[in-house]
C-alpha cells in the first residue's frame, strides 16, 4: 500500500505490482496548451489578481513560467497548486506574454 500525491491509496492483489511515485506530468509544448486567464478579488481585501489556470506540466516548469510572468509584469505573485497568481489586474500583459511564447489563451469572466 502506498499513498499517492493526490490523496488516494493504491491497493493491488498483484504480487508483482510496482507503484511509480513520480506522478508529475511531463510538460506539454506551449502550442499544445490552452491556458485560461481569470480575474479575482474574492478573499483578497478587494485587490484584483490575474490567475492563469490550465497549465499541464511539472511543478518546476510551472514555477519557471510564474517567475517569467512576474518579471514581465513587474509585480509579485506565486505559482502553486497548478495555477499562477499575478498581483494586480495584469491580464493584458499576461496574455500578451503567453501568446508571444506560443501558448493559447482564453479569458474567462470580466
Amino acid at each position: 500500500m502506498s499513498k499517492k500525491s493526490k490523496g488516494g491509496y493504491v491497493y493491488s492483489t498483484n504480487p508483482h505490482f510496482e507503484h511509480d511515485d513520480s506522478e508529475e506530468d511531463e510538460s506539454l509544448l506551449p502550442s499544445e496548451q490552452l491556458l485560461t486567464l481569470h480575474r479575482e478579488t474574492k478573499g483578497r481585501a478587494g485587490k484584483a489578481v490575474a490567475i492563469v489556470r490550465g497549465f499541464v506540466g511539472t511543478d518546476s516548469d510551472l514555477s519557471d513560467l510564474g517567475k517569467k510572468l512576474k518579471s514581465h509584469c513587474g509585480t509579485g505573485g506565486s505559482a502553486k497548486d497548478g495555477e499562477i497568481i499575478i498581483q494586480g489586474d495584469q491580464r493584458e500583459k499576461v496574455e500578451a506574454y503567453l501568446n508571444s511564447q506560443g501558448y493559447k489563451t482564453k479569458r474567462v469572466g470580466g
